[in-house]
């Protein structure tokens, strides 16, 4: 399951054309992803969703925090969203359901630390 932490977190880290290709590797079409402040559907609102993200923190990168747990076809891990190589400035860990053919098809995201 970490290949799918690791294809999740580039998916969040890549920009432009590798994002929208990362998404339609590792995503089901018809992902859902809900988080405190966003409710997606399809690639095209996760695409969405992670470009305003990027917007919104420049130049941030998320980046894994600990190890992954997973049992049957779901699991959960930490991430760090901050500046590369520094102390991050967001925290949070995500659920993860993934499908029969092992492509993520529902996220389930939760913010432990957010900038004042």
């Amino acid at each position: 399951m970490t290949t799918t932490v690791d294809a999740y977190l580039a998916s969040w880290n890549a920009t432009g054309d590798a994002r929208t290709q990362l998404i339609a590797q590792h995503f089901a079409p018809g992902v859902t992803y809900t988080d405190p402040m966003a409710e997606v559907a399809g690639h095209d609102g996760l695409d969405a969703l992670i470009g305003a993200v990027q917007e919104q923190f420049p130049g941030f990168v998320f980046s894994p925090v600990g190890e992954a747990d997973a049992h049957h076809r779901q699991l959960r891990f930490n991430w760090g969203l901050g500046p590369a190589g520094e102390e991050p400035v967001v925290v949070g860990f995500d659920v993860v359901v993934v499908d029969e053919d092992g492509r993520i098809r529902d996220v389930r995201g939760f913010l432990d630390k957010v900038p004042a």
